[in-house]
């Protein structure tokens, strides 16, 4: 069975992004046979380029492909690095220290009430720096890896997926997106998503 439209996967994988030093790759995440990355191929949940490259793909089929970051999560943007008043943190005077510290991703609202998430860049008495670029912004992501699985998703898959939706990126829902969640059906969107630390959450 060859990977096409609503088809289950799983694969196998590595993520790196240029290091450094000139000419080196630094690895970001795996998924491994244990825990694999699972998806449903071409509802939305993964890169477009990602899926681009591993279409009519086989078990056993090996990928190794170079996503560049204008296809990918796009070029850094150094004015999502903003200053926030510390006051929006606070709680009766008190910053929430145990959501609101150095390097920890936080749930954000923008004007529009969509939620975001952005990355506590530093912390002083009046502001909170945040950054609200994606982990992988601006970096070039070279996948190697292998195709585990292909199989026809089953009704409830494509339930869940309809029902709450994952925007996943370059890895399936996980670390990254594990204070956002995937949607609003964590639970049943777990079937359905994959693990990883680089994803987009919707």
């Amino acid at each position: 069975m060859k990977i096409t439209a609503n088809k289950s996967v799983s694969a196998e994988y590595e993520l790196y992004v240029d290091g450094e030093v000139e000419g080196e790759l630094e690895l970001m995440e795996k998924a491994t046979p244990e825990q694999p990355l699972s998806f449903v191929y071409g509802v939305g949940m993964m890169l477009p380029k990602f899926e681009e490259n591993l279409f009519g793909m086989q078990v056993g089929d090996k990928f190794d492909f170079v996503i560049n970051n204008e296809d990918a999560y796009g070029p850094y943007d150094d004015e999502s690095v903003l200053d926030l008043d510390r006051a929006i943190f606070e709680v009766d005077g008190k910053l929430d220290e145990e959501m609101i510290f150095e390097g920890n991703v936080v749930p954000l609202m923008d004007g529009d009430g969509n939620r975001i998430n952005a990355q506590v860049v530093s912390i002083s008495d009046t502001h909170v720096k945040v950054d609200l670029n994606h982990p992988l912004a601006g970096e070039n992501l070279h996948f190697k890896g292998s195709v585990l699985e292909v199989r026809e998703a089953t009704e409830k898959e494509l339930a869940a997926i309809m029902g709450g939706g994952c925007g996943c990126g370059s890895g399936g829902c996980g670390d990254s997106c594990g204070s956002g969640g995937c949607g609003d059906n964590e639970e049943e969107m777990a079937d359905s998503c994959g693990c990883g630390s680089g994803c987009g959450c919707n």
